[in-house]
């Protein structure tokens, strides 16, 4: 099996579960070593743990290393720099995924007036402020990157131009991919590319946790005030995961830094499929 990313170290946040897990194993299974972090170290009611996705990667043929590091603890992350630079001396790839969402959850489609004031600070803090200290702890590691160069993903999504489920959380989508834009002028000359991808409906274990079946058998998610959104088709966490690990692969990455990328643009691009052998990839291949 190929392995474009062999010898290669990342970091990817918030990787117990979800679109983080996805993102690390592909990683993992294009060869890199990958720092994994998160705070989930024993199971719970949704299903995931670091150790166990670390474990899932090194299966896959890459290098998985669980950090149990809470995001919201700036020692914490510069701590868990240190480390990889101890070890590894360097940093070839950043994924800022870490996200909170489970908070999200429950203030879905609520007007800003009736939010909590703790809506905008766990939304922003843990998704947008979050990315930024692990910016600033990883880039003096991505400067010794190897060559061609390194790349910063921040995981973001639509609710950056368009409405989505709430303020506090539109607010910090677009405020990550300004930040994004405006990271990759700083380290353009460094050689480091930055780029904000984002995933469409992505089925992840929380998700699959509210589902239901219909009469008609598909599988269905009911959000409040948004509607009922089927998930039969929607993305695995490691259809983001193959997205990412092409961009990390691609030489000429540093050419689209800035800007924004759909996980449905990069399986055009890149021809990739979702695990089942769907998605735009496979269009491609067959000429559809």
């Amino acid at each position: 099996m190929s392995q474009p990313l062999s010898g290669k170290v990342a970091v990817v946040t918030g990787a117990s579960r979800g679109v983080g897990k996805g993102i690390a194993l592909e990683l993992g299974a294009a060869g890199a070593t990958v720092y994994l972090t998160g705070r989930t170290v024993a199971p719970g009611p949704l299903p995931g743990t670091i150790s166990e996705t670390a474990a899932e990667v090194t299966a896959l043929g890459g290098t998985g290393i669980p950090v149990q590091c809470d995001h919201h603890d700036d020692e914490q992350v510069a701590a868990l720099f240190g480390r990889v630079d101890a070890e590894q001396g360097r940093l070839d790839i950043l994924v800022n995924n870490v996200f909170s969402a489970p908070d999200l959850a429950q203030w879905l489609h609520k007007p800003f007036w009736e939010l909590p004031l703790q809506a905008w600070d766990q939304v922003l803090g843990i998704g947008l402020r979050s990315h930024y200290v692990a910016g600033v702890y990883a880039a003096p590691l991505l400067f010794k990157a190897q060559r061609p160069g390194a790349v910063v993903v921040n995981i973001s999504s639509s609710g950056a131009v368009s409405y989505g489920h709430n303020v506090v959380y539109g607010v910090g989508k677009a405020a990550l991919d300004k930040m994004t834009a405006d990271m990759a002028v700083e380290l353009q000359p460094h050689g480091v590319a930055v780029i904000s991808v984002w995933p469409g409906l992505v089925r992840t274990e929380l998700l699959a946790s509210g589902a239901r079946t219909t009469d008609d058998g598909r599988t269905v998610v009911d959000i409040p005030g948004e509607g009922t959104f089927d998930i039969t088709h929607a993305e695995s966490p490691r259809f983001v995961g193959r997205g990412v690990a092409a961009l990390a692969a691609d030489p000429e990455t540093l050419d689209r830094s800035g800007g924004t990328q759909t996980t449905a643009d990069l399986a055009t691009r890149y021809g990739f499929t979702d695990v089942d052998g769907t998605g735009p990839g496979a269009r491609l291949r067959t000429g559809a």
